[in-house]
């Protein structure tokens, strides 16, 4: 058991703050509802109607069932987090057991781990600066103009995003795709709106180059890290 929740008041301090690091660590059961739940359940039971369970064992011999809500006998996957600094401002890294899941930039860190949640509203999250180094020293090196070196990728997404994101990836640097190019590429010409909204929804923020694909009359469009970072992006490559 993670000794940061040995003690009730850890324990409770976990649920106030709905800590996904605490999820699996232990369990909480709802008196009031007859539920067991874990420590990042939206729910808000009142400290004296809730009792802790380190298994959901203990929790279900206790008479308790699962919650609905937050599902707490489903696997828990665990993702690792990091922040670093790059020459475009901040970014956040987030790895799987499978490979990297979520590589962004921003400029505050509450909302980026706010988008990690939301993307995986299921996963314990975890911070680890040093899980998350490998990604981000990529990113560092693919601004930069070098080569980034080969990452195994946890791409989540539907067919068409994935094929989307592997053509991204076919952009030599230092030219563009329009919307419509790399649609005809994927083999759905008529999918230019499937195209620009799988370009929004690209996890991997320049290893996974959206920064590359532009109106079909060379215009930047939109750029979820924003224009700034894009054409300063566009502009290094340019220029290398």
């Amino acid at each position: 058991m993670t000794t940061a929740y040995q003690t009730d008041d850890q324990r409770w301090a976990a649920i106030e703050r709905r800590d996904r690091a605490a999820d699996g660590a232990f369990f909480c059961g709802v008196r009031t509802t007859g539920v067991y739940c874990r420590p990042s359940c939206s729910g808000r039971p009142l400290r004296r109607n809730v009792a802790f369970y380190e298994t959901r064992e203990a929790a279900r011999a206790a008479g308790l069932r699962a919650c609905l809500r937050c599902r707490p006998d489903e696997p828990i996957e665990t993702l690792a987090y990091g922040f670093g600094d790059t020459p475009l401002g901040l970014a956040m890294a987030a790895t799987s057991k499978a490979g990297l899941a979520l590589l962004i930039m921003g400029r505050d860190r509450a909302e980026m781990r706010e988008d990690l949640a939301a993307r995986f509203p299921r996963a314990r999250l975890l911070e680890d600066d040093a899980a998350a180094g490998p990604a981000l020293a990529a990113l560092v090196a693919a601004i930069d103009g070098e080569r980034p070196g080969d990452l195994t990728l946890d791409e989540r997404g539907t067919d068409l995003q994935r094929a989307v994101w592997k053509a991204l990836r076919d952009i030599p640097a230092g030219t563009t795709a329009s919307y419509a190019e790399v649609a005809r590429a994927i083999g759905r010409p008529s999918a230019v709106r499937a195209v620009a909204q799988a370009c929004g929804a690209n996890p991997v923020a320049v290893l996974t180059p959206c920064h590359r694909v532009v109106r079909s009359d060379g215009g930047l469009s939109g750029y979820r890290w924003g224009v700034e970072r894009k054409q300063a992006l566009l502009a290094r490559e340019a220029a290398a």
